[in-house]
């Protein structure tokens, strides 16, 4: 974890941070991606089954959890862990039916209309990630926003363990959120099932949900034969603190990003020196008795970083430019510091306002913008899983009015026959 106390050393390193996915042989990984999807295309499930076995160690037939199983992980999860799952539901749901777009209607003087209709997607995919977590918490940020959205079908799919379970929390958030779809697979191959369907997987309209990276190359490979939400890196948080934050929240807020990935990166942009060492400090105290000691340290070794800053002006500044998924403004009057936060995926506001909040129950989703994408891009909602159609109606009076104009526009692009469909209308 780099201290350094200059604003362009600084910006260097964010900016190297922020290219942290793109580093190494991608040109590989796109080859391998591209020969499974090819396989799954053709050959369905018996190439899914294949790369299951290969790359997670089970043979997943069958490859779907059955709804009695579903409910067996709700009825056996810990009474407190159920109204735990329960208000971040009801919660999160809350949020995202306040996100539905209001399809609207305008009148022409001449009784011409122009509408947006917005309409759910027939089939979503959820991927929810395994491997080094469980992730309940994602099931719930995928799935409520398309129920919400009135997605009719959705499909989860997730990597089982070595004995091709998956973990009972994450069936029992599944239970709870109205998912009967759920299949034992993960990987490119997932990806690949829901893109293109196959006898056991119905194809999808829309594909949510993180993964490593051949998950999201694979993501990226099928886009446009399937939407998708989002392309999204190892995650990331930054801090900006003054000398009214405590140290030791500073540095356990660092670590729950740290423990997530070996990629995830942990910023703090402080305008005291006494912070930053005593933050510095704290981070390395924590990790040594770490249970994910072996995530976090090499998360906090490549891609940690702490500035000291002349003043919260440039901290700002330095935060614009990165544009964090995860921002935390812990500060004397945060309120002040959100008004010139130009981006940022979610913000996290004073000392009572941890990260973790967002990931498992505020409300808003927790799938956000990575590596500097926050820049133009906003978090998965209700949105990612409708489409919009506008609807015109003109009649003659209004068409006739807006005759010469459509006719001007079309000749000055040379489109002889766009104002031809208008003028023959006439004619007569």
């Amino acid at each position: 974890m780099k201290i350094v106390n200059n604003k362009n050393q600084a910006l260097e390193e964010l900016r190297r941070i922020s290219k942290r996915t793109t580093a190494g042989n991608n040109k590989k990984i796109n080859l391998i991606v591209e020969d499974i999807l090819q396989e799954v295309k053709m050959y369905g499930d018996k190439a899914v089954e294949k790369y299951t076995k290969k790359f997670d160690g089970f043979d997943p037939k069958p490859m779907k959890v059955s709804v009695r199983d579903l409910k067996t992980a709700w009825d056996e999860t810990d009474q407190q862990l159920k109204q735990s799952l329960e208000n971040a539901y009801q919660r999160i749901t809350e949020f995202h039916e306040k996100e539905i777009p209001e399809s609207f209607t305008i009148k022409g003087k001449n009784g011409d209309s122009v509408q947006r209709r917005w309409m759910p997607v027939k089939k979503a995919g959820l991927y929810i990630p395994g491997g080094r977590a469980a992730y309940p918490s994602t099931v719930l940020m995928n799935a409520i926003p398309a129920k919400v959205a009135g997605v009719k079908e959705i499909s989860m799919v997730s990597p089982g363990n070595t004995k091709g379970l998956i973990n009972k929390t994450v069936l029992a958030a599944a239970y709870l959120s109205g998912i009967d779809k759920v299949y034992r697979v993960g990987g490119a191959q997932a990806i690949g099932a829901l893109a293109f369907g196959t006898k056991q997987i119905n194809k999808v309209d829309v594909i949510s949900g993180p993964g490593n990276v051949y998950v999201t190359t694979a993501k990226k490979l099928i886009y446009g034969l399937t939407g998708i939400d989002s392309l999204a890196g190892p995650s990331e948080i930054l801090i900006i603190a003054d000398r009214t934050a405590k140290s030791s929240q500073i540095a356990s807020d660092l670590l729950a990003q740290a423990e997530h990935d070996p990629l995830a990166s942990s910023i703090l942009l402080t305008t005291s020196k006494d912070q930053a060492q005593e933050v510095f400090d704290e981070v390395f105290k924590k990790i040594e008795y770490h249970p994910r000691k072996e995530i976090c340290l090499p998360s906090i070794n490549n891609w940690g970083l702490i500035a000291i800053c002349d003043n919260l002006e440039s901290c700002i500044e330095l935060s614009n430019e990165f544009a964090p998924e995860h921002l935390e403004i812990i500060t004397l009057d945060p309120k002040k510091i959100l008004k010139t936060i130009e981006n940022a995926g979610a913000i996290f506001l004073g000392k009572w306002t941890p990260e973790a909040v967002g990931d498992y129950l505020a409300g808003p989703n927790h799938t956000l913008p990575t590596c500097g994408n926050a820049r133009f891009s906003g978090s998965l909602g209700v949105e990612t899983f409708m489409k919009n159609s506008s609807i015109i109606e003109f009649n003659e009076k209004s068409l006739k009015s807006n005759s010469l104009d459509i006719i001007n526009l079309a000749n000055s692009e040379g489109l002889h026959s766009h104002a031809n469909s208008v003028q023959i209308r006439f004619e007569d």
